[in-house]
């Protein structure tokens, strides 16, 4: 194996694969190139301690440590320093005590005793034979067996003769009511399609609210008027309002589509529908809706009274 001059052996032929100088005679056929000239070529250190080659300006020993500065070996590296064995580390769990400590056995496992016999749940005594052995006085003390329903008690307590029954609220007195006639007069200056029916005696109407509405019946809309214009289709269904302060009345459109006139007890129809708002109503006044209703608000007689109230 090749050798450079610094004493290295190398693999390489040319150069020295440790310090890089030339490998005198290192190419084949070729005579090994003199140093240039005026240039000195370091000579290796040898380690005095273990003869041991290294390039000029290494300043320690490659294979021993030796200080080439102060010509000494290295501080020894304290025992401390160095890695300890490592001890196997058991299993955690409770500490067992040493086989060598009797005392402390018995201390802790307490002291030896013979193998007893294996204890056997005695079988529980029959219900039956329990149940005879309880005094009878204590005996209705016990709680009933699962699956037992109490009878049911066959006494049906009775509804208190005593109390007295709801009174059913009392009939508002009729002192009003409202005549509704069909008037030929009044249907022929409406010029309605409609057939009238035949004249004949008023229906009587009970006014008995403060507000009655004047109108006719559709269900789907759930109206009800209190004074219902029945077949007359030129009425709307909320035609109008009748309102009173019990001795006095007052009547107002509803934004109805035909309108609401007020005309005398005697004399020409009325031309003219009432104005928005109350118009109040005089004794013996008429009403005109629809196509053929007149209506007019009187006292009622003592007969309507009776009548009513039943």
């Amino acid at each position: 194996m090749p050798i450079c001059p610094a004493g290295h052996q190398t693999q390489q032929s040319d150069f020295c694969d440790i310090c890089g100088l030339p490998v005198p005679g290192g190419q084949t056929g070729l005579p090994a190139a003199p140093p240039p000239t005026g240039l000195a070529v370091a000579s290796p250190v040898i380690c005095p301690n273990c003869q041991t080659p290294n390039v000029a300006e290494a300043l320690f020993c490659e294979a021993c440590g030796y200080d080439f500065t102060t010509g000494t070996m290295p501080a020894p590296v304290p025992s401390a320093v160095l890695p300890q064995p490592v001890e196997p580390v058991a299993a955690a769990g409770p500490a067992q005590p040493s086989p060598s400590d009797p005392g402390l056995v018995d201390a802790i496992l307490g002291p030896p005793h013979e193998a007893s016999e294996p204890v056997v749940d005695a079988a529980p005594e029959d219900p039956v034979e329990v149940a005879e052995e309880i005094p009878d006085q204590h005996r209705d003390d016990l709680p009933e067996a699962p699956g037992e329903v109490p009878e049911a008690s066959e006494e049906v307590p009775e509804a208190p003769e005593d109390v007295p029954a709801p009174a059913a609220p009392a009939a508002r007195p009729v002192v009003w009511v409202a005549e509704l006639w069909i008037d030929p007069d009044w249907y022929a200056a409406q010029g309605s399609s409609d057939p009238l029916p035949s004249p004949g005696l008023p229906d009587i109407v009970p006014l008995v609210k403060e507000a009655n509405l004047v109108g006719r019946v559709s269900h789907s809309r759930g109206i009800f008027p209190d004074v219902d214009c029945e077949l007359d289709t030129g009425c709307s269904r909320r035609h109008a309002m009748l309102t009173t302060d019990g001795t006095r009345w007052w009547i107002e459109d509803l934004n109805s589509a035909n309108g609401t006139f007020v005309g005398a007890a005697a004399g020409p129809l009325p031309a003219m529908p009432i104005p928005q708002g109350r118009v109040e109503l005089s004794p013996g006044q008429r009403i005109y809706v629809g196509a053929w209703t007149r209506i007019v608000v009187r006292r009622a007689t003592d007969d309507e009274k009776e009548a009513f109230a039943g």
